[in-house]
């Protein structure tokens, strides 16, 4: 069994945390856990992870329109987001175009996705249990 001087992930188990980064695992998992703070995360990243993330963005109305929400519920959604400082904003006239500001942690928390659905695809795991 590896020591945690010896883990090749450098990952801190939670009891060594410090309380702070405690509070932003929270925070980041309380935002990317709403389904559509989560959908909003995923639609800024480019098209089939290509592109330049800075220069990926969409306008507000745009993102409301893909995932089928009301432009103020979205509204919502993203100032929390900007709040978190997972994305950032630029208005241009009366549009507000929106993008990630960390690309690489929403990526990453993407690539989790896809792992946990591939996971339990595999496993039938979710067959067992249809209500949730």
């Amino acid at each position: 069994m590896a020591t945690i001087d010896e883990d090749p992930l450098n990952f801190s188990p939670a009891s060594l945390r410090s309380a702070e980064g405690k509070r932003y695992i929270n925070q980041f998992l309380d935002a990317a856990c709403d389904d559509s703070r989560r959908a909003i995360l995923e639609l800024l990243i480019p098209p089939g992870g290509k592109g330049s993330p800075q220069e990926y963005e969409l306008r507000s109305g745009d993102i409301a329109k893909k995932l089928g929400l009301a432009k103020s519920t979205t509204s919502e959604h993203l100032k929390q987001l900007q709040k978190l400082r997972l994305v950032s904003a630029r208005r241009e006239g009366n549009n507000i175009y929106y993008r990630l500001r960390n690309y690489h942690l929403v990526l990453a928390f993407h690539e989790m996705l896809k792992a946990i659905e591939t996971h339990y695809r595999n496993t039938g795991a979710l067959a067992e249990h249809p209500e949730a």
